[in-house]
């Protein structure tokens, strides 16, 4: 799935046909929403960053093209957008929610009737490569084919094998329901005459090899810039502030260049690599949102040598910082109420100097979500905590019981405290905004939108009658939390003894969540405390291996 790194500027643009344009427009005034559309469609689809290698990686020369296809497609993560909640593979039937309405995804599987089983190996190559599809309609930009055009065609093509060797899936294409003027597609044909450079990838004769490898995972198929890169006022993703970090869906995507300061530039290569690998790594700390997503689905997936080919690019790029020195004294008056809240409710974990406990907590100092040019990120982790990953903890939503100008004030104390120089920039306002958005394994969403268990093994478990996981969690009262903890973490340990630590705190984090979110007896502002509180149990259960 899924939420993306590098387009590098300089190519020339293609000649303008705004001619051919002018008559389906009719109106003038439809013009600059059509190109408009996609400054706010192309962040909504939140495919992942860094995704997939396009080149066979060293060791996969002895591939044959379906399984290089299918290395391709699930570092691609084709599969987070064309797959519906509960629908098959690749049949599509998703909605991706834009501001002007949802667009629907197509099916992929090789079905002849409703996917793409028609499709030839031209037409195939010109949908990723160009944009157009196999009737000449121009596709909306939320398809990344700005990024898809560097693939050669031979990686496109293996795609196109291993899609065509999976099973068909009869699923007609659900209606889009974009509003009008946004339903005009002719509208994407000058978008795509003003920032569409295709060509394929060509490795820069004086870069090394794993260099320019990078460079085409991360400008190719990676299409890492569709979160990282900056935005012009049309949308222009694949060519503004390359790498510069950018909003992202009410997230923030952080500056991946190589500046020291609020890029990767401080972290060694190993730590970014274990970042790619793991989403954590001891300074660069804890991935969230989409980042997580997408390491969990896609990064994680790749050969190491192609996560190192990834690093030394990042590494080889230009320093680009996001922001200028005059922006970090803003808002300097709020660090001692910042710091309040920073005693109050964070130090126990993160410690004074905001350095975190090895292993467990995640340094502060340093973070590169902290020293994003935007506090999106910091905002939605205080309001709906962080899940457990690898090794670590998993973060309570602590700003659940915070009003919105405590959460801005300890957000600005962060991100001034320590070294950290990022600019003290969150209000209030912005915390009004995130709140009803931010939602985890670790806070009961809006309307009790508590997440499902997603790890199959752990899913049949937990949800087994028999096993009594169920029965133990809607029995447990405040009083009986560690009992029950030792109770169903043994459970699930001798049932699944491979699944990893983190897995099984937020599988049985989220299997409570409707427990307590539906019982009347808690009050509606201890629910999240409850929630968390359990969850810290577990965790700690596992970490003790049941020796407290």
């Amino acid at each position: 799935m899924a939420d993306r790194e590098a387009e590098k500027a300089g190519r020339a643009r293609s000649s303008l046909r705004i001619a051919s344009f002018l008559p389906v427009l009719l109106l003038p005034v439809l013009l600059l929403p059509v190109l408009l559309l996609p400054v706010l469609l192309l962040p909504v689809l939140l495919l992942p960053v860094l995704a997939a290698p396009i080149h066979a990686a060293p060791d996969q020369s002895g591939q044959d093209s379906v399984s290089r296809g299918e290395y391709l497609a699930d570092l691609g993560d084709c599969a987070s957008c064309h797959t519906a909640h509960d629908g098959a593979k690749f049949a599509g039937g998703r909605y991706m929610p834009t501001p002007f309405g949802p667009i629907s995804t197509p099916n992929i599987t090789p079905d002849k009737e409703t996917g793409i089983g028609n499709l030839t190996d031209d037409q195939f190559y010109r949908v990723l490569h160009a944009g157009i599809g196999p009737n000449g309609e121009h596709l909306y930009p939320v398809m990344p084919y700005p990024w898809y055009t560097k693939v050669t065609r031979d990686d496109v093509l293996a795609i196109k094998a291993y899609l065509f060797s999976l099973q068909p899936v009869h699923a007609p294409r659900k209606p889009s329901k974009l509003a009008f003027p946004f339903n005009i597609r002719a509208g994407l044909t000058v978008w795509d005459d003003l920032f569409l450079r295709q060509g394929t990838f060509q490795p820069d004769p004086s870069k090394s090899a794993e260099i320019n490898r990078g460079a085409y995972i991360v400008e190719g198929l990676g299409h890492c810039g569709e979160c990282h890169n900056g935005r012009n006022l049309l949308g222009d993703t694949p060519w503004a502030e390359a790498l510069r970090g950018g909003p992202i869906e009410h997230w923030y995507a952080p500056n991946i260049t190589s500046d020291i300061r609020d890029g990767i530039g401080k972290y060694t290569d190993d730590q970014v690599f274990a970042f790619l690998k793991t989403g954590v790594s001891p300074g660069m700390g804890v991935a969230t949102g989409p980042m997580a997503e997408t390491i969990h689905e896609s990064l994680r997936k790749l050969t190491d040598a192609d996560l190192h080919a990834i690093v030394a690019y990042l590494k080889s790029t230009p320093a680009e910082p996001s922001y200028v020195s005059a922006e970090r004294t803003a808002f300097i008056g709020r660090r001692p109420l910042g710091r309040q809240v920073y005693l109050n409710n964070c130090a126990s974990c993160h410690q004074l100097n905001g350095a975190g406990i090895k292993g467990s907590v995640p340094s502060l100092a340093d973070n590169g979500a902290v020293l994003a040019d935007g506090p999106d990120d910091v905002i939605r982790v205080i309001l709906g905590g962080i899940e457990a990953q690898g090794s670590y903890a998993p973060m309570p939503a602590v700003g659940a019981g915070m009003t919105d100008q405590q959460i801005a004030d300890v957000t600005n104390y962060l991100r001034q405290s320590w070294g950290n120089e990022a600019p003290p920039n969150a209000g209030p306002g912005d915390v009004g905004i995130l709140r009803p958005k931010s939602f985890t394994a670790m806070s009961i969403g809006p309307n009790g939108q508590c997440p499902k268990v997603v790890q199959p093994d752990l899913a049949t478990v937990i949800n087994d009658p028999r096993s009594g996981v169920t029965d133990a969690l809607q029995a447990m009262t405040v009083d009986t939390v560690l009992q029950t903890a030792e109770k169903v973490v043994a459970t699930v340990k001798a049932a699944v003894p491979q699944a990893n630590q983190a897995d099984i705190v937020n599988s049985l984090t989220i299997a409570y969540c409707p427990i307590v979110e539906a019982d009347g007896k808690i009050p509606a502002d201890m629910k999240v405390a409850a929630l968390d509180h359990f969850s810290e149990r577990v965790y700690s259960e596992l970490r003790s291996g049941g020796r407290e």
